[in-house]
């Protein structure tokens, strides 16, 4: 059985991953590490917890031969519009920190898991169906820590042989975790604003496509990564994987669906909506389809029925 550490647990993608981890391979088995932020009651009360600086390489070994950790989820980061505003902070989180992880990891031989993103393209990148494997030139510093992540990850599994494994995610759209300074995050705030005031102004620009994915579909890929027969594996790291692409007004139709009076207007903030710009359309997923069975199982619509469901009956409490 896999004895893990998620690092970052109570983030956004962190709090639903730690949680399915535990179902899959046993509470006692999956150690949620946490730094600031204090884990919710279900996290902190269902598994083992602990205090962990992915920046303090000591706690990190501590944490790990305590509990005889073989992989380590890492998800320590500062969101995309958050790290424009603290760019110190993202590289040290970033790409300090994931430094101290990957040489532990080496020492004592654990796998890797690195979530990288769409943040990690730039301009020059083509922004339609971007290939696997193309020119990475982001203009942010959320972009650099994320290229520099891949080039690490891939370096350590070159060199040291560590277990690396990455996906490159999407914007991810959740019903559980409130959004917390990330470019795509009008994409959760609209269907609160839905259903709370039947309204919503958008940040973001009429006709910015961006690719997009639910929850579940992003914590299942970073599980069936984790688990997949790395002699199929052409890539290590940094699989780009999508699940749907749309635009507000696309994602707003969705929502007027089911709430016909629902409205949306505009009021575009100039430092997510140049950010947006340089990240892409739609990427490629294809090697990760053909290389470990990639396949998200929501869609624009059924998602947007989920999601105006279950955030309904939270707020109705």
């Amino acid at each position: 059985m896999k004895k893990i550490l998620v690092i970052g647990s109570v983030g956004q993608i962190g709090s639903e991953l730690t949680l399915e981890l535990r179902n899959r391979y046993g509470n006692e088995n999956v150690v949620a590490g946490f730094r600031r932020t204090q884990p919710s009651e279900e996290l902190a009360t269902s598994g083992p917890l602990e205090n962990v600086d992915a920046t303090n390489i000591e706690k990190l070994a501590e944490v790990i031969k305590k509990y005889k950790i073989d992989t380590i989820y890492n998800l320590a980061a500062l969101l995309s519009a958050v790290a424009e505003e603290k760019p110190q902070l993202a590289w040290n989180v970033g790409v300090n920190g994931l430094y101290n992880i990957l040489e532990v990891a080496r020492e004592y031989k654990c796998a890797v898991f690195f979530p990288s993103s769409i943040g990690a393209f730039g301009l020059s990148t083509p922004l339609d169906n971007t290939p696997q494997d193309t020119i990475q030139r982001p203009g942010t510093m959320y972009g650099v820590t994320k290229v520099t992540g891949e080039l690490l990850s891939d370096y350590y599994f070159k060199r040291f042989g560590v277990d690396t494994r990455g996906l490159r995610y999407p914007g991810i759209i959740s019903n559980v975790t409130l959004p917390g300074g990330g470019t795509t995050d009008y994409a959760v705030e609209i269907y609160y604003e839905a259903i709370k005031n039947k309204k919503y102004t958008c940040p973001l620009a009429k006709g910015t496509f961006l690719d997009m994915m639910y929850m579940p579909d992003a914590i299942d890929a970073g599980i069936d990564i984790m688990e997949a027969d790395p002699s199929k594996l052409k890539h290590r790291n940094a699989f780009n994987i999508t699940a749907m692409s749309f635009d507000p007004e696309i994602i707003a139709n969705s929502i007027k669906k089911h709430i016909p009076d629902f409205v949306m207007d505009y009021n575009v903030e100039p430092l997510k909506q140049k950010i947006a710009e340089s990240w892409p359309n739609k990427m490629n997923d294809s090697c990760a389809r053909e290389e470990w069975g990639w396949n998200p199982k929501y869609d624009l619509d059924t998602m947007t029925r989920d999601m105006l469901d279950k955030i309904g009956k939270k707020l109705s409490k």
